[in-house]
């Protein structure tokens, strides 16, 4: 996503729009089984969820004066259709919520859909939470190290 003013105080003005949609990847075996072996997990659906944080980080939902975006969590996943080994993969967002927090804090609330290439129903749907955290005041970053 590369829109003009986008910045942790100008999120909330994004609400409503679409951040547009990440670069398609190929689920193949190779990846499945590489998830298999090191999260323990052979569930596949777990994978396709595990997916969906990298692609919406691709997007650009943080902007320039975050120092980060940390992952929170995630609302009401819905898990559609499977992927099968060897389709191609890709996250559409749309900037659900952007509630300011203490501290040079913003709330993001996206919604997800893990479209898979061909097909009519996607693979997920999932309100992701992404925690912005603003970076330090040159000041106060200056007096701390002292």
């Amino acid at each position: 996503m590369t829109m003009a003013q986008y910045s942790m105080a100008s999120a909330p003005q994004f609400v409503g729009r679409e951040l547009g949609a990440s670069g398609w990847i190929i689920v193949d075996q190779d990846r499945i089984d590489a998830f298999a072996a090191c999260t323990g997990d052979r569930q596949w659906i777990h994978l396709t969820l595990s997916l969906v944080a990298a692609m919406v980080m691709e997007l650009g939902v943080i902007p320039p004066d975050a120092a980060t975006g940390l992952n929170y969590g995630l609302d009401k996943v819905r898990l559609i259709a499977p992927v099968k080994a060897g389709a191609r993969v890709r996250t559409r967002a749309t900037l659900l919520a952007a509630e300011p927090q203490s501290d040079k804090r913003v709330l993001l609330k996206l919604s997800c859909t893990l479209e898979i290439e061909g097909e009519a129903k996607p693979a997920l749907v999932a309100e992701l939470l992404c925690l912005l955290i603003g970076k330090p005041d040159r000041a106060c970053a200056r007096q701390t190290s002292h």
